[in-house]
């Protein structure tokens, strides 16, 4: 069933009178926004563990085997928030198609690759493509689910999508390329991508464009320094955040980014309205991602090494042994649009945080010659309910009370906060996993870089506490609205209701 209608509405008496609006599906609009949003996440953990037998079939060096990750990780942050704000201005759906096919040539392209400069250029594009697609799904999950339990419901599934995918991709990533090959987990995305084109094409309702003049000074010098400020932090986890290509990086991107903001304060039709910012909910929420995010990524880097290079795992038992994180996070994310209705978001996020906090605290403890339950098992469990109960509330207060025609920008610094606090937080890792390593080697070696790198994430956890703790409000009594019913918002706003976080009557 279509959602689009043609030919002009009927008259009656010489007046047009408009057609029934066609019911929305959202039960398959969510289930394509899902899907779309996997396959991004899927392939980025299907890469960390195929790593070494991409480079002993094509060739590359251990240099070049970073920019595996690395295009990839350029593209898809430099081009966020043009790619995000386009969604507002070209219409959502479009765009959703758009970057959905982009990055499902580019996966094709990658698992035909046969030689090294052939793949990194495929993974460009493929990051290009993502920068396009990740934002337009959360903007289209927006404007399809009515502020109240719908969204909150459909927030917190979007939300753990990302750690469910990410622990389901190191268990993918290592059976194939144990037991088949690294290319079949890019071939797959084919077929599932051109059904998810021609489904959202009938199902997907189109957004009306915006008028006005394209930002062309804002996308440039956004995607210039957005690309600056990633390619100074990648670079920073292999030759130090003090060698002069870092610092040239980042002094870039600050040039670039100051220009760009300035931009942005004057321009009619901004490619980031930075009153976006003017929110201290919205603007806390950013933060906290980065942080949150900035830990769980060094989490998941350090954890295979850990298991890969201490204690002796193949690719395959290494992506098996994420699946007691891997089955919390989906139970604890599957259960929490139900709490968050019964205490509240905010308390929601704490206390996952906390739970996520003592998982990254006791895996710092482990060494060379620990067992794998309880160095590994049991904090995987703890920070899989972390990462389950966390990010969806994250996410609401991240497009909280956004006026519908900024959803897709919202959106974009919503990814644009989870991808510079990812790489942000690997580099930071890194960086602590080297001190004091010169007094160990082997298996000892790894142990401590990867105790060092779990004590700065357990810091980054901390830092996203106090964050919210500071900056997220409580529900207030005076605006509880009755469970269920959408507050209506003047402006026409993403307005959610704070019905979810009730407050117990005094007794």
């Amino acid at each position: 069933m279509t959602n689009r209608t043609t030919g002009s509405p009927p008259s009656r008496n010489g007046v047009r009178v408009q057609p029934p609006a066609v019911p929305v599906n959202r039960t398959v609009i969510l289930a394509i926004i899902l899907l779309s949003y996997v396959m991004i996440v899927l392939d980025v953990s299907i890469v960390i563990t195929g790593l070494p037998k991409i480079q002993a079939e094509l060739g590359f060096t251990d240099a070049g085997l970073s920019w595996v990750s690395n295009a990839y990780t350029l593209a898809f942050g430099g081009c966020l928030l043009i790619g995000a704000r386009a969604g507002d201005i070209f219409g959502r759906r479009r765009m959703f198609v758009t970057g959905l096919t982009i990055f499902v040539i580019a996966s094709l392209l990658i698992g035909a690759a046969q030689t090294p400069l052939w793949l990194i250029a495929a993974r460009a594009v493929q990051g290009f493509g993502s920068a396009i697609l990740a934002p337009s799904t959360l903007a289209l999950l927006q404007t399809n689910f009515p502020a109240g339990p719908e969204r909150t419901r459909a927030i917190s599934y979007y939300a753990s999508a990302a750690g469910v995918s990410a622990s389901v991709g190191l268990v993918l990533g290592g059976v194939l390329a144990d037991w088949l090959s690294w290319r079949v987990g890019f071939f797959i995305n084919g077929p599932i991508g051109v059904g998810l084109v021609l489904v959202a094409l009938r199902a997907v309702r189109e957004t009306r464009p915006q008028s006005g003049a394209f930002d062309l000074i804002g996308a440039v010098t956004s995607t210039l320094g957005m690309s600056a400020l990633v390619l100074g932090i990648v670079n920073s986890a292999a030759d130090g955040w003090s060698s002069t290509r870092t610092l040239q990086a980042l002094a870039a991107s600050g040039a670039l980014l100051a220009i760009f903001v300035l931009t942005e304060r004057v321009v009619k039709q901004p490619i980031m309205p930075l009153r976006l910012f003017a929110s201290r909910e919205r603007s806390a929420a950013y933060a906290a991602r980065m942080l949150f995010i900035g830990a769980n990524v060094g989490f998941f880097f350090f954890s295979t090494q850990l298991m890969q290079g201490v204690l002796g795992y193949s690719p395959a038992m290494a992506g098996l042994a994420f699946l007691p994180a891997t089955i919390t996070n989906f139970l604890v994310a599957l259960g929490a649009p139900r709490l968050i209705a019964q205490i509240g978001s905010r308390n929601v996020l704490v206390g996952s945080m906390l739970f996520g906090l003592i998982g990254i605290a006791w895996l710092s403890g482990a060494s060379a010659g620990g067992d794998y339950w309880v160095d590994l098992g049991l904090p995987m469990l703890l920070i899989g309910i972390g990462q389950g109960g966390a990010l969806g509330p994250l996410t609401l207060s991240g497009v909280a009370d956004v006026p519908a025609a900024d959803a897709g920008a919202a959106s974009g610094l919503v990814n644009t906060a989870h991808q510079i606090g990812g790489s942000l937080g690997l580099g930071l890792q890194v960086a602590a996993a080297a001190i004091g390593a010169g007094a160990f080697t082997g298996r000892e070696l790894l142990a401590h870089r990867v105790g060092n790198a779990m004590g700065c994430a357990v810091l980054l956890v901390v830092l996203a506490l106090l964050v919210v703790l500071v900056a997220v409000p409580r529900a207030k009594p005076a605006e509880v609205v009755p469970t269920g019913v959408p507050r209506q918002s003047p402006e026409g706003s993403m307005e959610r209701p704070l019905a979810r976080e009730r407050v117990q009557e005094e007794r």
